[in-house]
């Protein structure tokens, strides 16, 4: 008779902090496979791989199979105006592409063309958005994180409770009007 065991006693946990990657490596390469990513660093440094300027224009979007398991064909999405560019630069792509793989993995790339826009808006933007300006707090914000951390002694541990605190009621007035 086989004893149940949680998940708890069979997995130990190392000491101190993990890294975020170390934990959520299988659920990367679980969803990473569902779209034929067999190397999830593909896909995480795409940029790396093929060049800043190829990753401005283009992203990949899938690898799918053979039935012979042999020369892959990987999808790129692309607006329609980059295409051509982007045409004349595949075989760079691809030796790149395997290069990562470590063998001939990829036998065909195929560009998908898609509006600047996507199909929803912003969708098709390759390179990272632009952070928001982050709001600057008012001189009565100022004053009331300054006076709640004043009986600190510690100069460094003041500045930071400080600035935390002028966060916090930022947040808070932010969201309530």
């Amino acid at each position: 008779m086989k004893k149940a065991t949680s998940y708890a006693s069979n997995h130990r946990r190392k000491r101190g902090f993990e890294r975020t990657s170390g934990l959520l490596q299988k659920q990367i390469r679980k969803a990473g496979e569902k779209r034929g990513f067999a190397v999830s660093r593909l896909l995480t440094h795409w940029a790396e791989i093929v060049g800043e300027d190829t990753a401005k224009i283009a992203k990949p979007i899938k690898v799918s199979y053979g039935q012979g398991g042999f020369g892959a064909t990987m999808t790129i999405l692309t607006t329609g105006a980059q295409a051509p560019m982007l045409q004349a630069d595949l075989p760079r792509i691809q030796d790149r592409v395997n290069a990562c793989y470590g063998y001939n993995a990829i036998s065909r790339i195929r560009i998908t063309q898609t509006a600047p826009t996507g199909f929803a808006e912003g969708q098709a933007q390759f390179i990272d958005a632009p952070k928001p300006a982050r709001p600057e707090p008012s001189p009565e914000q100022k004053a009331a994180a300054k006076a709640a951390v004043a009986p600190i002694g510690d100069e460094g541990l003041r500045a930071a409770l400080e600035a935390l605190g002028q966060s916090i009621i930022l947040k808070t007035k932010t969201k309530q009007g």
